[in-house]
């Protein structure tokens, strides 16, 4: 039977899943150059593993149901879940651990709820927070930020490539010079020595704004997320209403006690804040979907991480507290539905 095609003018579909997750892969580019300029090639390190894992991984899921892989594979997403990851972990991570992560963030935080558009958490946060409370060690142990090209860079090189293939437990001592806490790592332990934020942050992991070599990191996420943004890959809501809340509440404990809680600046500027307000926090399937859900889901985050990283027992917050916002959204869309026209209503 043919059937002839009327004239135009023709509705078009949105766009499709593989260019919103291509867009986003492009986006995180500049995060990735400045990581890798700073803290050594260990990214790249991690991608090689998280990748041919992740496809894998997808590939192996499909195939147990029954269905072709080539359309999950097609879409892009799990390229999506293997970057995020790679870039949240440390750049000294062992191998085996970038995989064991991987596989935990596509088959059970992705495929066991029924692959893309079903899973209720970020899959990337799934495989992080996994090995964050597993290995806690491993996963604290990042690179001291280097000068790009240096020959301090070089040794870096060799050192995460030694770490990559044979863990670092064989040569801990080399590290003291090489690995360090991080600013919100050294914020947690100096103030549990009763020091002031005056004398914390004049040691060598703080900088202008933020950590040393994180402000620039930040400042790179920050440029993917604006683009994104400028794309309409991503909502404002989420990544505006998650800052703003971080910022309200580090200005108010600031203001009320500066010798004990860092400002806002710090907290925008330090750890995986601008990762996760652009990035993370703004995955379509697990955040809320009506505009005012998202502003109550992205304050979520934000409150939720200031909270872990000044009374809990992480320094960084951001996984948990996308995991746990994720828990809500089903709460969030059922209070925050549009009301249909017409029809009377809250």
């Amino acid at each position: 039977m043919q059937f002839e095609t009327p004239t135009g003018p023709h509705l078009t579909g949105g766009r499709r899943v593989s260019s919103l997750m291509r867009d986003v892969l492009l986006a995180l580019v500049p995060y990735a150059i400045v990581h890798v300029l700073l803290l050594g090639p260990g990214l790249l390190l991690q991608l090689a593993i998280a990748v041919p894992t992740a496809l894998g991984c997808e590939a192996l899921a499909m195939r147990i149901r029954k269905r072709p892989p080539q359309p999950a594979l097609g879409d892009l997403s799990v390229l999506v879940t293997a970057a995020l990851l790679a870039v949240s972990l440390p750049p000294l991570l062992p191998w085996w651990l970038t995989a064991f992560a991987t596989a935990l963030a596509v088959l059970l935080g992705k495929q066991v709820y029924g692959g893309l558009g079903q899973n209720p958490f970020n899959p990337a946060m799934v495989g992080y927070a996994a090995l964050l409370v597993s290995f806690p060690v491993e996963m604290t142990r990042w690179p001291v930020p280097v000068a790009p090209g240096s020959g301090e860079w070089t040794t870096l090189a060799g050192l995460s490539l030694q770490a990559f293939l044979s863990g670092s437990s064989a040569f801990t001592p080399a590290w003291d010079g090489w690995t360090g806490a991080t600013a919100l790592d050294a914020l947690r332990t100096e103030l549990g020595m009763r020091l002031t934020m005056q004398e914390i942050t004049s040691g060598p992991a703080f900088g202008t704004l933020g950590g040393t070599g994180w402000e620039w990191l930040a400042a790179a996420a920050l440029l993917g997320g604006i683009v994104l943004l400028v794309r309409g890959v991503i909502r404002w809501q989420i990544p505006v209403s998650m800052l703003l809340a971080m910022t309200l509440l580090a200005t108010s404990a600031h203001a009320l006690d500066p010798g004990r809680h860092a400002g806002a600046l710090f907290h925008l500027f330090s750890g995986a804040t601008m990762l996760g307000a652009f990035f993370i926090a703004t995955d379509p399937v697990s955040a809320a979907t009506s505009d005012r859900g998202r502003l109550w889901f992205g304050a979520g985050i934000g409150v939720l991480t200031w909270i872990i990283r000044t009374y809990g027992g992480y320094p960084d917050g951001i996984a948990f507290a996308v995991l746990l916002m994720n828990l809500s959204v089903p709460l969030l869309d059922r209070w925050t539905v549009p009301r249909i026209y017409g029809q009377a209503g809250r």
